[in-house]
């Protein structure tokens, strides 16, 4: 059976976003800065709370199951429980975050940061890159 390229592309990119969100919780307070998680997150982490790390954390494992459910679409993996949903939802989830920028240009140009405008062009591309993918 064919691999499917651009889902295997996917997997590679969630992998690397799983991978900097590990980085940045080692990486503490000044990589939240750099990565843009906002003053709060990185207060949290210099001060020794466990929320920035357990919230940062957990979106690594969001994007390491998809990374997994990327794979299965693509036939490196054995097919996942509702990989049929889970794709086109992962996909959506991508595409509805990357548009945030668009919302918020029109809505609250005072919140349009850097951060806002680089994190969902990466968004953006992500899910086009698992749209290709699924079609």
């Amino acid at each position: 059976m064919p691999r499917n390229i651009p889902l295997i592309l996917g997997a590679i990119l969630c992998g690397i976003a799983a991978l900097l969100h590990i980085c940045v919780i080692f990486g503490g307070p000044a990589w939240y800065r750099f990565f843009g998680a906002g003053e709060r997150m990185a207060s949290g982490a210099a001060a020794g709370h466990w929320y920035p790390s357990i919230v940062t954390l957990l979106i690594a494992c969001m994007l390491a199951i998809w990374a997994a459910y990327a794979l299965s679409g693509a036939g490196v993996l054995q097919p996942l429980p509702l990989l049929a949903f889970v794709l086109p939802a992962i996909t959506a989830v991508y595409l509805l975050r990357g548009l945030v920028v668009v919302a918020l240009f029109f809505f609250d140009r005072r919140r349009l940061s850097a951060f806002w405008v680089w994190s969902s062009v990466v968004c953006l591309v992500y899910s086009l890159v698992h749209l290709l993918g699924l079609v």
